[in-house]
């Protein structure tokens, strides 16, 4: 799953590329067999589980939990009403017997919100049971290790509806959610004039109330994205059936910019779901966060040097960079002014081809490296087939177009 991000340092994007692996927690005791019924009950407790929540039925939902899980399961039934579910399910993947009458269940949960994902956003969870009279009860429910917690597990959910947006808030202002969905409303269109191939046109947005909720949305420690002001998760490529992009702000970065930069910052992960079915792991850091970036300043009153300041200041030291930068300089940790560069000189790059080449050209490139069967070449081919250019002679246009616009 990759993820792209924007930081608040300034007004410019930030991305990490990362894997997250929703382990199965292996539940002590002994393995049921494959044979054992319990695994098929467990599924089809689960099954009536998702259609009495769908079905909005507050008594069946209520019906699968044991007494003293009863408060927790009404709280999370009552919280999920203000997300607008389009389905609900759970796929059991193994239950291990932990005593008499009891088993842990290792369960991929699955939701779709309405009007975004064409298939579930799953994720692992740990579910303990209790057999009663010859019924299975759930006893207990958790994140599996590595997995990620859910903004309704957060705290009680706001949902703000916009022209093209769905902003889902926890622990935050209405009016502050009310300005992210006209922020998505307008970058929505802002995008769509640049980028041609078809898109849903329409972007979630998850606000959750702290940095370290953020952190527990990415199931990762949220105080690596200290200062990163939204990041956006969703599947390379394209698959049928793929959950929607979600845009996921950090409250507080995104707190302290201004109102050019919180509209910046929507545009710029607005690329990100535009563009998902045409990046692969053939597209280069420096393309895909120089491409958001450029759209987010294009039309803009900001100047190189002024939206450039770090790069800027190298290149008037004298040293304009040798090459465009890898993937590993784009990692969150590290010299921040380094990281800085780093995402400026790839917008830079886009840049210059939109102005030498054309935007469509641009556009063309991107697609062009994205549809490479691999890493290896992608670029060169897309800049001879698109561009009629050679990496060496692209590499020198770009560092005397640093120079010309920079100098």
């Amino acid at each position: 799953m990759a993820e792209q991000g924007w930081g608040a340092r300034r007004p410019a994007a930030a991305l990490l590329a990362l894997v997250l692996a929703l382990a199965a927690l292996v539940g002590c005791g002994t393995t049921a067999r494959p044979a054992d019924p319990a695994l098929r009950q467990v599924q089809a407790l689960l099954d009536r589980h998702a259609e009495a929540l769908l079905d909005r039925d507050e008594t069946g939902w209520l019906a699968a939990a044991a007494p003293a899980h009863r408060a927790a399961a009404r709280t999370e039934f009552r919280r999920l009403a203000r997300v607008p579910l389009a389905g609900w399910s759970y796929r059991v993947t193994g239950v291990d017997r932990t005593g008499e009458g009891r088993l842990t269940a290792r369960v991929e949960r699955g939701h779709r919100v309405a009007g975004y994902d064409a298939g579930p956003l799953e994720a692992g969870r740990v579910m303990d049971l209790a057999e009663r009279d010859g019924r299975w009860y759930v006893t207990g429910e958790r994140p599996a290790e590595g997995a990620p917690v859910r903004l309704w597990e957060q705290g009680e959910v706001t949902a703000v509806r916009g022209a093209r947006s769905l902003v889902l808030g926890v622990g935050q202002d209405r009016d502050r959610l009310d300005e992210i969905a006209r922020l998505a409303d307008r970058a929505v269109p802002a995008v769509d004039a640049v980028w041609s191939p078809e898109w849903a046109r329409r972007v979630l947005v998850l606000v959750p109330g702290s940095l370290d909720a953020m952190g527990g949305l990415l199931a990762v420690d949220g105080s690596q994205y200290r200062g990163i002001a939204a990041v956006t998760t969703g599947e390379t490529g394209h698959r049928a059936g793929a959950p929607a992009d979600r845009v996921i702000v950090n409250p507080e970065a995104y707190g302290v910019l201004g109102a050019f930069g919180r509209e910046l910052i929507l545009t710029h992960e607005t690329v990100h779901v535009a563009t998902r079915a045409h990046t692969s792991p053939a597209t280069p850091v420096w393309l895909s966060e120089g491409l958001a970036d450029w759209v987010a300043y294009r039309g803009g009153a900001r100047t190189p040097a002024e939206a450039a300041p770090e790069l800027r200041r190298a290149v008037r030291a004298g040293d304009v960079p040798a090459a465009l930068p890898e993937d590993a300089d784009f990692g969150f940790e590290g010299d921040g002014d380094a990281l800085a560069r780093a995402y400026e000189s790839g917008w830079l790059a886009c840049a210059m081809i939109a102005d030498r080449w054309g935007e469509d050209r641009l556009t063309a490139f991107y697609r062009e490296v994205g549809a490479h069967p691999g890493r290896e070449g992608a670029v060169e081919s897309a800049l001879r087939k698109v561009l009629d250019t050679t990496p060496e002679r692209f590499t020198e246009d770009w560092r005397a177009y640093l120079r010309e616009r920079l100098g």
